[in-house]
């Protein structure tokens, strides 16, 4: 077998050492089970192991932030707070497994090649990394339009639906084959990552898990079908997140990325 494809597991009893590249973003809801009529508050994450700080709102933009129950679409832009521990209350007064999505504007960043190469080594870009062999620019550095899409699943109430597989048309997209919250510590999860509506072959994906304040990790790349399929080996928080990058399609930058994270709770 390919030692790529192995699963690599890193225990992290602390955090990570913070690299420039550590921005993993995300969804983080209160609690990931409510009851029919209960309030949904979440945040906007930036960070690493679950652990990260509040998304600036003043620095990035909300390009869409949506509620997806069944074939019902609500928009939560207009929900949005600038600031405060929940940006996001909503009423969840539908039961089932519900989807929430959001989209960011296009950031920029310029950083420093040895902060850039690192970036690409942390989180699997290899063709970008040859890429800058091959033109002799590993040297120099990179400048960089960033785009998040991401995904939050909650359960309300026990009535299990089929949200959760719902094909967004993102960019770039994670989607579970098995709906979270029908499974358990013990079972396997499978997703399969999209690029532009097709398979994401050989990408790195990361899926973490917490347990109290100890969060692991294993890097995994997907497969021909551009699947992944791992154990959920404990209770708790998870999140399956992967980033793509291309040269830049715009003016001003060398490379655009797009990142994209899923997060749902087993029990």
């Amino acid at each position: 077998m390919n030692k790529r494809r192995k699963l690599v597991f890193t225990w992290m009893l602390t955090l990570i050492v913070a690299l420039a590249s550590a921005h993993e973003f995300w969804l983080q809801p209160r609690k990931y089970r409510l009851t029919v009529g209960e309030e949904l508050k979440f945040n906007f994450k930036v960070g690493e192991n679950f652990e990260g700080e509040d998304w600036d709102l003043k620095r990035h933009k909300v390009e869409k932030l949506e509620l997806h129950q069944g074939v019902k679409v609500t928009d939560l832009k207009k929900l949005v707070k600038a600031d405060g521990r929940d940006r996001i209350t909503l009423k969840m007064n539908e039961e089932g497994t519900q989807l929430v999505a959001m989209q960011s504007n296009f950031a920029f960043i310029e950083l420093e090649a040895e902060k850039f190469n690192a970036y690409l080594k942390e989180d699997g870009l290899d063709n970008v990394a040859e890429m800058r062999t091959k033109t002799n620019t590993a040297d120099k550095p990179a400048k960089e339009f960033y785009g998040r899409f991401v995904k939050l699943l909650v359960q309300v109430g026990n009535k299990k639906t089929d949200s959760f597989k719902k094909i967004l048309g993102s960019p770039i997209e994670i989607i579970p084959l098995q709906n979270p919250y029908a499974l358990k510590s013990g079972d396997y999860l499978e997703c399969r990552v999209l690029f532009n509506g097709k398979p994401l072959i050989d990408q790195m994906v990361k899926v973490w898990n917490k347990i109290n304040t100890t969060t692991f990790l294993q890097n995994m790349y997907t497969e021909k079908d551009g699947t992944v399929k791992f154990p959920l080996s404990s209770k708790g928080p998870w999140m399956v997140s992967t980033v793509k990058m291309i040269p830049s399609e715009k003016e001003g930058a060398d490379y655009q990325s797009m990142w994209s994270s899923l997060v749902f709770e087993i029990e």
